[in-house]
């Protein structure tokens, strides 16, 4: 992903807040605002030639050394192109990706009403780890958030 995927990106992004099942976020960040929060070079689009199809995403859960080997993964594919493997295929990279640098534990926390995207972390090997119950509120109603994540066999 780069800097000049930003408009197209955000607009994929924009569509997941719409749906109200896809993020707590209401609002799309500057590129430089969301950047400085991922990790560089674990940031990719799937693209068609100039078009992105979709996007994925890692984040740091935590400054804690100790914790530097578990992130937060983020998918979103753009509402023209779901159904095609376009979701499957970023995961898959993504996860090539954190294991190729030094993560050992990817983290999801996806609204259970998203059943395909909870699926789609279970093809790929992730796990339910648990319900968080009413841990944020949106539009002034409690959601619950599914816990998933996945382990490397290769790191850790």
């Amino acid at each position: 992903m780069k800097s000049t995927d930003w408009d197209q990106v955000s607009l994929i992004y924009q569509e997941g807040i719409n749906t109200g099942n896809a993020t707590f976020e209401k609002s799309i960040p500057s590129w430089n605002s969301w950047i400085s929060t991922h990790i560089s070079g674990c940031n990719i689009v799937a693209r068609s030639e100039n078009r992105v199809l979709g996007w994925a995403a890692l984040a740091p859960t935590s400054k804690r050394k100790v914790y530097s080997g578990v992130v937060e993964v983020s998918v979103y594919v753009s509402e023209k192109c779901q159904g095609k493997g376009i979701g499957h295929a970023l995961l898959r990279k993504i996860i090539e990706l954190s294991e190729n640098n030094g993560i050992w534990t990817l983290q999801a926390g996806i609204f259970p009403e998203n059943k395909i995207s909870i699926g789609l972390h279970q093809k790929c090997g992730f796990r339910v780890v648990g319900i968080r119950e009413r841990i944020g509120k949106m539009d002034g109603i409690w959601r619950d958030v599914v816990l998933m994540e996945r382990r490397s066999k290769k790191v850790g």
